[in-house]
């Protein structure tokens, strides 16, 4: 992936932030968002369901 980024600079000449175009900042959302997901999905430790199990739970939802 190609960061096209900007930096803004102080009075030094020294950068103190960085700007990206909406497209380069979505892109790295949707990654840090999947990754975390992913981090998540790892660390449950619970126990799946069986699919009959799931088909009564979703059975007993309430279809409003």
């Amino acid at each position: 992936m190609e960061l096209k980024r900007q930096y803004i600079v102080n009075e030094d000449n020294q950068k103190v932030a960085v700007q990206l175009d909406i497209a380069t900042f979505e892109k790295i959302e949707n990654v840090l968002e999947n990754y975390a997901l992913v981090q998540l999905m790892n660390e449950d430790e619970s126990e799946a369901m069986t699919v009959e199990d799931a088909k009564k739970y979703y059975a007993s939802l309430d279809k409003a």
